[in-house]
């Protein structure tokens, strides 16, 4: 499954649960799952070990069921995830990382710059991981049944990351939705991105930045990241433009990358409608395609998004999101770092 992240619109998505009288005890679950893990293929020892005296985490739900919910413009939202303490510490990081950072990007096609972006706004380079206890939370949302076939698959990917020894048990911690490490995958994710930066053997990405970075590099290059190009641009549409040409918003994630090739234009034709860069210049004369993206819709900032934008969106499908990596990535790599 495609999610990093993933859990932003996910658990957004979740309706109120409504527990029945004659639901289970956390206690009966577990024992449920234990068998299951067995029929996974897991043996029964080592299911044993990591899936007895689990703890029903109240505050998770709590978490789960109390999302705060606000109206955010991107005019809101940029100042805020991008102050510039963050930018400053970010080019900081860039400089003292350097030699690991171009090594991973040259391996695996990623710019440096929005590996680094990626690292400061998932965990601010890795200080905000999350500790609570993994298992038992994804145990807890998986009982409490808002998704529960999800988190099951997230339980079981669990069991197999502690299974291949990238991590011990008692550091197998995250964010209470089930995110890890400085990258925040969830397990399934991490199972399918996650990799061996150093060559040790282990993908630990809860301590070790070459495995960090190059679990981000993976993820990005998996989702068809180019390096011969960027994420996009602000971009200024004339008087009377037309609005149909925009990539529509609330289709739904799938519908939305289905989309993508559908409205995307050369530069040249964007231009030739009218499409200029903020200060009225042209746009670039390349032969790419871009699409226009309006994360407030008409009112708001409108950008001129390349397929490096769609890759960002299997990361998080988020255009706030999205963007702040973008322009952070653009203030860590202009001007350039020595």
């Amino acid at each position: 499954m495609k999610y990093k992240h993933w859990l932003t619109g996910l658990v957004l998505s979740f309706s109120s649960s409504v527990i029945s009288a004659d639901k289970p005890s956390f206690e009966t679950y577990v024992e449920g799952l234990k068998t299951e893990a067995v029929e996974q293929g897991f043996e029964q020892a080592f299911v044993d070990e990591h899936l007895s005296n689990l703890t029903y985490l109240k505050r998770v739900v709590k978490a789960d069921k109390n999302q705060p919910e606000f109206k955010e413009t991107l005019d809101t939202y940029l100042p805020k995830r991008v102050p510039e303490w963050k930018v400053t510490r970010a080019r900081d990081a860039y400089k003292e990382n350097k030699e690991l950072l171009e090594k991973i990007g040259k391996q695996f096609g990623v710019q440096p710059r929005f590996i680094v972006s990626l690292w400061a706004l998932e965990t601010n380079f890795g200080r905000i991981q999350g500790k609570m206890p993994i298992i038992d939370s994804i145990a807890t949302l998986s009982y409490d049944g808002r998704r529960e076939a999800f988190f099951k698959k997230q339980l079981f990917a669990s069991l197999e990351i502690l299974k291949q020894g990238h991590i011990e048990k008692e550091k197998f911690v995250g964010s209470w939705a089930g995110a890890m490490g400085q990258c925040q995958f969830i397990p399934t994710s991490f199972l399918a991105y996650a990799a061996d930066g150093d060559g040790d053997g282990k993908k630990d990405i809860w301590n070790n930045r070459a495995d960090v970075f190059a679990s981000i590099a993976n993820y990005l290059r998996s989702e068809g990241w180019s390096n011969k190009g960027t994420w996009g641009r602000q971009v200024k549409l004339p008087e009377g433009f037309d609005n149909g040409l925009v990539m529509p918003k609330g289709q739904g994630r799938s519908k939305w990358f289905k989309n993508w090739k559908k409205v995307g234009r050369p530069l040249s034709e964007w231009s030739a409608l009218g499409v200029t860069r903020m200060d009225g210049r042209a746009l670039p004369k390349v032969d790419i395609k871009g699409v226009l993206i309006t994360p407030d819709d008409a009112n708001g900032r409108v950008y001129l998004a390349y397929d490096n934008y769609k890759s960002l969106m299997h990361w998080n499908f988020s255009y706030y999101f999205v963007t702040s990596v973008g322009y952070l990535a653009d203030r860590i790599g202009y001007p350039k770092i020595q």
